[in-house]
């Protein structure tokens, strides 16, 4: 192990960085590797550009692929998160604009969870998961980030698959992407619900 500088600085060539961040510079010193996934990028400034609820606004733009819907029921839809914990995560959620679950109208809430229901079914057939978290995060205090617009998350899980990574690092790694997810997925949806 390299001595540590009064400083925390293990080089002994501080920067004004090091100096506020001595345990970044202390782990990265120490052979800590950058992980780099310069396609988040476009998602990043995608989704800063979206005006209004996306849970409205993506189904009604009819560009399914390019927006990861997956699948159009008539009440409900599902669609791939581009913010996902895991590969494969998927969000349902109704057409309408509710916050409240208890707004669904008895048509919605069954389509919504038959979906639910489906996504899981898809989920294990295309990725093997161990095991799934699905939830609903309603109002900001829950943690939803769109807090407006209900939806549900079905996020397949492995076991192992959190390890120190994000613990440490405070880093997600996903290892497939987006447009790969969503190929795989799309023919299994349509196989379930309509038998193709």
């Amino acid at each position: 192990m390299m001595p540590v500088s009064e400083d925390g600085c293990t080089t002994g060539a501080c920067s004004q960085e090091c100096l506020r961040a001595p345990l970044a510079c202390l782990l990265y010193n120490q052979g800590m590797k950058r992980l780099w996934a310069p396609w988040r990028i476009a998602y990043i400034r995608e989704i800063e550009k979206i005006e209004g609820c996306i849970f409205c606004v993506k189904p009604q733009e009819n560009r399914d692929d390019e927006n990861f819907l997956l699948y159009r029921g008539k009440t409900a839809f599902v669609l791939l998160n581009i913010f996902p914990y895991n590969s494969g995560h998927l969000m349902v959620a109704p057409y309408r604009h509710t916050a409240l679950l208890e707004n669904l109208s008895p048509e919605e809430a069954q389509e919504l969870w038959h979906l639910v229901t489906v996504a899981v079914q898809a989920l294990k057939r295309t990725f093997q998961p161990d095991g799934f978290n699905v939830g609903l995060n309603l109002g900001r205090a829950a943690g939803a980030g769109f807090d407006q617009h209900l939806h549900v998350h079905i996020v397949p899980r492995w076991v192992g698959d959190t390890n120190f990574m994000p613990v440490i690092g405070d880093t997600k790694v996903i290892p497939e992407g987006l447009e790969e997810t969503y190929r795989r997925l799309k023919p299994v949806f349509e196989e379930l619900v309509h038998g193709r």
